[in-house]
């Protein structure tokens, strides 16, 4: 079944069009975006059972952009009606003016061309099996009590278990002169924790998953809590990582989180206006082993990132930022396209209509290749294989990553000893870690459990992933 259209946005519909037509009386170009979204977060755990309604990516607004011939200004609101038409254009033009008022002494202004706006009229709607608002509160909160049940069955050192599944549903309409586009998007995601206890330590293993889709994503979370529950029982015999540089395999997860912190923020185009990425020095370059290709884009793949067109109406791409190690190009929304004389990759995202637009990363992931994991750890001497990311950071000004990995699993002489390490630090210079893989597995695999930030905000859903890899890494 595909997502339906908002109501909301169905029944202003003309209201938009007016306030479109409003502003084009005035100014040469002008596009209204009208947002609806909303979201449903169910939690279980030993103690606690909670249903959260709204949240961070709920919410429901508008953003008029103008262009007066030379410089953009834009206006957010979330009332619409048509008594209030005439005080939102004028707010808008009050704002367009203010800019110019508002420019402290000595800041030079970046003059802009008109935009391109070639006529498109397009409506697209994700698929979904089971429906969230239909599936019924009680029914999603016993079947999440189940799954907390089936780990904390596991054993009677496991302190708890808990269980979590989140849906949203995005509604957007965008307008301009040549564009009439709209779009609906469903996704849903879920995870699984369980922590577990031998004297006074703790130890606690993380499971995620999410699709483009609904409550089907259910089905595949039940066997999650048993291996979540035997992962934290394994962790209170895990030993602290001794440092040193290894040959390591990584999961498609941990795979994911280096793509995503290595090549992810660092080609976000708008740091190359700031002059603020290495990475733009280093376009027509190897930056990578050949055996990587790299992508992002909202249609590059069928996950929490995806979308049809971004919150500056340019149609959603495939962006293939590394092909066979070589750096061809980075990611970006409309304006820094503009200053960098590029065309913009479809990457424009908004927090919600309160915020700007950034560059901001969707589908983020590694091609695969031609190898068999079992082939990867029986080449390694001695190493790690990597498991369960926790969290990352990258300085894409001097290439630097640091990434939080919950599991080692030592790998001796071929073979898995059974030996666990954790917690792990893993660091290193992006260009050094990237140019040290050496095997691929063929299926990438591509997850988006969590939200990617601009620095400490602006934050927005995103995936990642790629298939397992085989890399020299320095560990701590």
């Amino acid at each position: 079944m595909k997502v339906k259209d908002s109501p909301y946005i169905s029944r202003n519909r003309a209201l938009f069009q007016k306030l479109l037509r409003t502003l084009l009386e005035e100014y040469p170009y002008a596009s209204v975006l009208a947002a609806d979204s909303r979201e449903k977060t169910y939690s279980v755990n030993r103690r606690l059972t909670s249903i959260r309604g709204g949240g961070m990516m709920s919410a429901r607004g508008f953003v008029a952009r103008v262009f007066d011939g030379s410089r953009w200004s834009e206006h957010s609101f979330n009332e619409i009606s048509e008594e209030l038409l005439p005080a939102i254009a004028a707010q808008i033009r009050e704002t367009a003016a203010m800019s110019e008022r508002i420019l402290p002494d000595g800041i030079r202004e970046n003059v802009y061309a008109a935009p391109d706006d070639a006529q498109n009229t397009f409506r697209g709607s994700t698929e979904y099996e089971i429906d969230p608002e239909q599936t019924g509160d009680d029914a999603v909160l016993a079947r999440l009590r189940e799954i907390r049940d089936r780990g904390l069955a596991y054993s009677d050192r496991l302190l708890d278990c808990s269980v979590q599944v989140n849906w949203n549903r995005t509604s957007k309409l965008f307008l301009s002169p040549g564009k009439d586009l709209e779009q609906n998007i469903l996704w849903t995601t879920a995870s699984v924790s369980a922590v577990a206890a031998r004297g006074q330590e703790i130890k606690n293993s993380r499971r995620s998953l999410s699709l483009l889709g609904g409550m089907e994503l259910l089905d595949q979370l039940g066997k999650q809590a048993e291996e979540t529950a035997a992962t934290a029982m394994e962790l209170l015999d895990s030993a602290p990582m001794p440092a040193g540089e290894y040959e390591c395999v990584c999961t498609p997860e941990v795979t994911g989180m280096i793509v995503h912190e290595a090549f992810g923020h660092g080609v976000e185009m708008d740091m190359f206006v700031k002059k603020r990425a290495r990475a733009e020095q280093y376009v027509g370059r190897y930056v990578a082993s050949p055996l990587v290709t790299m992508h992002d884009g909202a249609v590059s793949a069928s996950q929490t990132g995806s979308y049809f067109f971004d919150d500056e109406g340019t149609m959603a791409k495939d962006t293939i930022v590394i092909d066979k190690g070589i750096l061809k190009t980075g990611i970006s929304d409309y304006q820094s396209a503009m200053i960098l004389g590029t065309e913009p990759t479809g990457n424009g995202r908004r927090e919600s209509y309160r915020r700007k637009a950034y560059t901001r990363m969707t589908n983020t992931w590694f091609e695969g290749g031609s190898d068999r994991v079992e082939d990867m750890i029986a080449s390694i001497s001695y190493g790690f294989l990597l498991e369960e990311p926790s969290s990352g950071m990258e300085d894409p000004k001097n290439w630097g990553i640091q990434c939080m990995v919950n599991i080692a699993r030592e790998i001796r002489d071929g073979r898995l000893t059974g030996r666990i390490f954790s917690p792990i630090v893993l660091t290193g210079y992006v260009p050094d870690l990237l140019k040290s893989i050496t095997m691929m597995s063929p299926a990438p695999e591509l997850s988006g459990g969590g939200f990617c930030g601009k620095g400490y905000k602006e934050w927005v859903k995103v995936s990642d992933g790629g298939p397992y890899v085989k890399a020299r890494i320095r560990l701590g």
